[in-house]
């Protein structure tokens, strides 16, 4: 059920015509209480879509009623009829359920640079439709409803201690730090207050979302909104409730991951050893963005040259003539020499694990990455087509 498995929430997703394919493209998740407590993190992209500049001013006073996404079109560097098309989005939920349009975030996802009146009347008929087909058994319409050049949609629900957590996610790639090329909503009938919410929301997101890093390119419409509902009565360990958080976001990073556009092999870089969790993430995300490393795991090539090279060209604390690789459980690499030979290594299976030990610390830091394929140089070639 994502969205609506907690107590408090009602969503719906429904088909407004914004997609050639008749599907479903605009979702809203309405939170009915009693708490109307919401946080938010966005892209740090510069260039932001409409929604974002809408949402990054109504979510200031921690309240969020609802919130309104739409696939089809991201509303992004559409001027200013662009933002109205937003501030009506917003409106138009508010009027429908009784709220005010400041506590109304939107969500768009899909192509950049277009939207007109058709496209904005197809928005506001969709909410209008979504708003009169709310139900508790409306998370998994919404989840569908969000999904662009997604395969499947992303869910996971996680309960404890009397309070739930429930969370649906669209992305497929332009996948990496400041989130993704993707819209998150997650739910929680725990009670907590606005400042609490941020603060798990920021803590969660830091170590799942923006270590995932499928193909470098940031996106312009990136949003992980917490709706918080209160319904269960329970105010959670605040300990607990963070880790059921973290793990729900790690949960949903890992299924986009594995959802990258035309990707072969989900590939996890741990690297260990190092001075500071900075320096691991910097290290791990040398990699991450290395084509040549990902075309050679494409290729089934456990060319761990292609590993130290990236890893050198960061400013991390390690002597890359004392660093040891592996791949797949193999040691490919010892103090900066061969060690097995490369026919040792099995990259035919999806999953690929890619452990570097730096060795000048204890600290260490996981980023999810994948290969770099003709499928996905021709799906993105393609996109506007």
């Amino acid at each position: 059920m994502s969205v609506t498995a907690p107590q408090g929430f009602v969503a719906a997703g429904v088909a407004a015509g914004l997609k050639s394919t008749g599907k479903p493209d605009v979702a809203v998740v309405v939170n009915r209480g009693p708490v109307k407590v919401g946080a938010a993190v966005f892209t740090s992209n510069r260039a932001k879509a409409n929604p974002i500049l809408w949402s990054e001013q109504a979510i200031r006073d921690g309240v969020v009623e609802a919130v309104v996404l739409n696939s089809g079109g991201a509303n992004c560097f559409t001027g200013s009829f662009g933002f109205q098309t937003t501030h009506q989005t917003a409106e138009k939920a508010a009027e429908l359920l009784g709220v005010s349009a400041g506590d109304v975030l939107v969500c768009s996802t899909g192509l950049i640079g277009t939207g007109d009146e058709i496209f904005r009347a197809k928005v506001l008929a969709g909410t209008e439709q979504a708003v009169a087909e709310l139900s508790p058994d409306g998370g998994e319409a919404a989840s569908l409803a969000i999904m662009t050049t997604d395969s499947r949609p992303k869910r996971a629900v996680r309960s404890q201690d009397g309070w739930t957590i429930g969370a649906m996610a669209k992305g497929a790639g332009m996948l990496a730090p400041g989130l993704a090329t993707m819209l998150v909503v997650i739910t929680t009938d725990a009670v907590l207050t606005a400042e609490e919410a941020d603060r798990h929301l920021r803590s969660a997101t830091r170590v799942s979302f923006d270590r995932l890093d499928s193909d470098g390119c940031m996106s312009t419409n990136d949003q992980v909104t917490l709706m918080v509902s209160g319904a269960s009565g329970v105010s959670p360990d605040p300990a607990a409730f963070r880790e059921a958080l973290t793990g729900v976001c790690l949960d949903l990073a890992a299924q986009l991951q594995g959802d990258a556009e035309g990707a072969s092999h989900d590939i996890t870089i741990e690297v260990v050893g190092a001075a500071s969790e900075e320096d691991a993430v910097t290290v791990g995300r040398s990699v991450a963005r290395n084509n040549l490393f990902k075309a050679a795991i494409f290729g089934n090539d456990p060319n761990w040259g292609r590993v130290l090279a990236a890893i050198g060209t960061t400013d991390a604390a390690f002597d890359p003539y004392d660093v040891d690789v592996w791949m797949n459980g193999v040691r490919v690499c010892t103090a900066g020499g061969p060690d097995r030979p490369r026919e040792d290594v099995d990259l035919t299976p999806r999953a690929t694990q890619l452990l570097i030990d730096l060795k000048v610390g204890s600290a260490t830091a996981t980023i999810l990455t994948n290969d770099l394929t003709h499928d996905y140089v021709h799906e993105n070639s393609a996109y506007s087509s």
